[in-house]
C-alpha cells in the first residue's frame, strides 16, 4: 500500500477536555501535551477501525511506535476548552504509516479555531526486539478502508 485515506474522506475526530494539569504557569496547554493528546486520538482511530492495541500485541507480537514528530503551533489551547482532535492517514509502507493531525478549539456553533497541526510517522515493530515488521492483514485491511 502507498496511500491510506484521501484528501476527500473525513478525518476521525476525538473530542477532549483541557484539564489543569495540561497547562503551563501561563495558563496555556504546555507545548508537549499536543503531543499526548495526538497520542490518544490516535488510540481511538485504531480502535474505531477494530484494532486494540493490546489485543493487537498479544495477537501478532506487534506494537507501534513514533519514530518521527513535526508540530506547528498556531494559537493556544486554555482550560476548559474543548478539542476536536483529527487524524488522517497521508501516507502507508509496509512497515510505517505517516499521519496529519490537527488540534481544534470546538466553539459551539462557531467556526471551530485551529491550535496545532503535526505529521505524525508511527512504525510497526516487533515487541520484542524493536525490528521493523509488515503491518499485519488486519491492519492493512483496516487502513484500506
Amino acid at each position: 500500500m502507498t496511500e491510506a485515506g484521501g484528501e476527500a474522506d473525513p478525518p476521525f475526530s476525538h473530542r477532549l477536555r483541557v484539564y489543569w494539569e495540561d497547562t503551563d504557569a501561563g495558563g496555556v496547554v504546555f507545548y508537549a501535551n499536543y503531543l499526548k493528546f495526538f497520542e490518544r486520538a490516535r488510540t481511538e482511530w485504531l480502535r474505531a477501525l477494530g484494532v486494540g492495541q493490546q489485543r493487537l500485541r498479544d495477537d501478532t507480537g506487534v506494537i507501534f511506535i513514533v519514530t518521527d514528530t513535526a508540530l506547528r503551533y498556531l494559537a493556544p489551547a486554555r482550560l476548559d476548552d474543548e478539542l476536536d482532535i483529527t487524524v488522517r492517514p497521508a501516507e502507508a509502507g509496509r512497515a510505517s504509516l505517516t499521519l496529519q493531525q490537527q488540534a481544534w478549539r470546538h466553539n459551539g456553533g462557531a467556526a471551530a479555531t485551529l491550535l496545532c497541526e503535526g505529521t505524525i510517522r508511527i512504525g510497526c515493530v516487533a515487541a520484542g526486539s524493536f525490528r521493523p515488521v509488515r503491518f499485519p492483514t488486519q491492519i492493512s485491511r483496516a487502513l484500506s478502508r
